[in-house]
């Protein structure tokens, strides 16, 4: 039976709206603390396999209680890896100081001639 708008109140759109928003929280946190415990190494695979199961049988308090008791932990892993993530980001990118630090070894060394030096420095300053 389709419903009809008349049946359809602003009230019912509303809760509509607010059991959506509370899903995609619930799958939000659920997605953070599975990923969390995933990426831990000091907790043993049973008690992740616990962690897990509290957090199935009943999300919303897995979920509040491992927040509670892990947040000090998370919040240091997820710094840790984003500190993994910078570094490894930086061993691909080059920033403009880097390169003109590389030059300037290589131009020391004597491996660069003067005009040589000149000319990629000036590309790195015009890339900069």
């Amino acid at each position: 039976m389709p419903v009809l708008a008349a049946e359809w109140t602003f009230a019912d759109f509303m809760l509509s709206v607010l059991w959506i928003f509370g899903f995609v929280i619930l799958i939000w946190l659920l997605i953070t603390v599975f990923s969390d415990l995933f990426r831990r190494h000091d907790v043993h695979g049973w008690v992740k396999v616990l962690w897990v199961l509290g957090i199935i049988i009943l999300p919303f308090l897995g979920v509040f209680v491992y927040i509670i008791t892990q947040s000090r932990g998370m919040a240091e892993r997820n710094q840790q890896a984003v500190q993994q993530e910078k570094q490894a980001l930086r061993q691909f990118v080059a920033t403009p100081a880097d390169e003109l630090e590389r030059l300037s070894k290589l131009h020391d060394a004597g491996k660069l001639s003067d005009d040589e030096f000149a000319q990629m420095k000036a590309k790195v300053l015009q890339g900069s």
